[in-house]
């Protein structure tokens, strides 16, 4: 039997199999799996920020915080996403975040922000529950 003769019974049912599976991961899923409550975020050279993390997603937008604006997922793996946005008027970023569990991080990103160029390197460690 050639492979001819075994689609054409087939008929639409050879087209769900390109469907995505019930259970595929949802995009950005490492993100949502970060642990929630507080989070040091720690810049090479830079200042040590604690945060409440209520998503994971938060982390992309941490020069544009609170802003609508609009991404672009350029990498979404089980342990490193890289998402670009652009917040329109107000600038840009390109995020990249490596998780090396889900209480440890690595983020890298870069951008401009009101006019000015940044660029930062930072470990995420999460610390417990949010403070008040």
């Amino acid at each position: 039997m050639n492979v001819k003769s075994i689609l054409l019974p087939l008929g639409l049912a050879g087209v769900a199999v390109a469907a995505p599976v019930h259970g595929q991961r949802q995009s950005l899923a490492m993100l949502d799996e970060l642990d929630h409550g507080g989070w040091e975020l720690r810049e090479r050279g830079g200042p040590v920020r604690n945060i409440c993390l209520d998503s994971g997603r938060r982390l992309i937008q941490l020069r544009h915080p609170g802003m609508a604006c609009s991404s672009v997922v350029v990498e979404d793996r089980n342990d490193q996403v890289t998402v670009q946005y652009t917040c329109r008027g107000q600038g840009y970023g390109r995020t990249q975040i490596r998780r090396e569990t889900d209480a440890l991080i690595q983020i890298d990103s870069q951008g401009i922000v009101n006019g000015l160029p940044f660029s930062f390197s930072a470990e995420g460690r999460r610390t417990g529950d949010c403070r008040s």
